[in-house]
């Protein structure tokens, strides 16, 4: 009976420390993606080179990689994709439009998933609103649908949206 005891002791504590140690790594890259800033943490993503390119040329890196805090309706790579080339190359050449745009993402303050599912609508840093709205239970943000939300950085919070938003 001892025996059993202790086996079944040892198997806990085996299984205990198995746990432990797989959620170890996911831990550690939570914490190490809270230590960036909205800017660094967009760049490690992969998903938004395109946003900081534009961010860049426009300007803007600097104040979202700034104090804060920020929420970032940040369009995707395969978002961008889907402008016409030529409205990207418009936008390119006119800095104060570009910054409009990028700015239109852009909302003071920190806003989780959870609360901006309670939002009709949030000021942008260009300065007009943005309607919000949920769909069967998905965010949606101007037309844009929140793909991934609740990206923390050190200076605020980005949403991935499958859309470029135009002001």
């Amino acid at each position: 009976m001892k025996r059993i005891a202790l086996v079944a002791v040892l198997a806990l504590a085996l299984a205990v420390g198995a746990a432990t140690a797989a959620a170890a790594p996911a831990a550690t890259t939570r914490a190490e993606a809270g230590q960036k800033n909205l800017v660094q943490t967009a760049i490690a993503a992969g998903q938004f080179k395109t946003l900081a390119a534009l961010l860049t040329r426009a300007g803007l890196a600097g104040t979202l990689a700034g104090q804060g805090p920020f929420t970032v309706f940040a369009p995707t790579d395969a978002a961008f994709a889907k402008v016409p080339k030529a409205t990207l190359a418009a936008l390119g050449r006119n800095k104060a439009k570009l910054r409009a745009v990028l700015l239109y993402h852009v909302v003071k303050g920190k806003v989780p998933a959870a609360q901006a599912m309670t939002l009709k609508s949030a000021k942008t840093l260009e300065g007009k609103s943005v309607p919000i709205r949920v769909v069967n239970g998905k965010v949606i943000v101007g037309g844009a649908t929140v793909v991934k939300a609740d990206v923390m950085a050190t200076n605020g919070i980005i949403h991935a949206i499958d859309k470029v938003l135009i002001p």
